[in-house]
């Protein structure tokens, strides 16, 4: 059988990669909440007060993976709309997968002083620099050479709005960690708000129908 070369074969490897960059940065988030090391024969309570202070390390664990989870969906989506490999995306989506394969670590550092102002504000400036490298991605995607044809200019507009609303959402999150660091991840909520106001900014109320071929999801 003839080996598989041309764009669409350095267009598939490059998904395969990001997807596996993405898998295991998820996966490095539970691996930095550490099993306490509790002598045997303690009672219940004991066991429990341990499990209760890995608390903010649990809420910090659900929160990244819920934000890597979105940033995986939306590359997913985004590149069942490119037909072929452009020139620019290896470098930039290489810079997009470095700053998912650090959120482990700014999430445990985060975890470690919850609340405190210089870890929330490392933690949501590493989210910015990955909204901000999502979107820069994202513009590569939907524009030729990349870009299917049969794409609408509409969804091209919906999707890049969607790209923008989490940049908006990560940057309300900063501001919020410089004057209430406890309650600034909370900030994320506004996303949903942002890609309402976005889509109707750019007269684009609803999702639009027309869809490439392969970015069902």
């Amino acid at each position: 059988m003839a080996r598989k070369q041309g764009p669409e074969h350095t267009l598939e490897r490059l998904i395969f990669f990001s997807d596996a960059v993405f898998a295991i940065a998820i996966t490095l988030l539970i691996i930095e909440i550490h099993v306490p090391e509790l002598p045997r024969g303690l009672s219940d309570a004991a066991y429990l007060q341990a499990l209760a202070n890995l608390t903010p390390n649990f809420v910090g664990f659900m929160v990244s993976f819920w934000v890597i989870g979105m940033f995986w969906m939306g590359h997913h989506r985004l590149f069942g709309l490119a037909a072929r490999q452009g020139p620019s995306i290896v470098g930039w989506n290489l810079f997009l997968l470095g700053s998912i394969a650090f959120m482990p670590f700014s999430t445990a550092f985060l975890s470690a002083h919850t609340g405190d102002r210089v870890p929330t504000i490392f933690y949501c400036l590493s989210l910015l620099l990955t909204a901000l490298l999502n979107v820069r991605v994202g513009r590569i995607v939907t524009s030729p050479p990349m870009i299917d044809e049969s794409v609408s200019a509409e969804h091209i507009a919906y999707v890049r709005a969607r790209g923008l609303s989490v940049a908006l959402g990560a940057a309300l999150a900063l501001v919020m960690a410089f004057i209430i660091p406890g309650i600034s991840q909370a900030a994320l909520i506004s996303i949903p708000l942002w890609r309402f106001l976005l889509t109707r900014w750019i007269g684009r109320g609803a999702k639009p129908g027309a869809r490439a071929k392969g970015s069902a999801g």
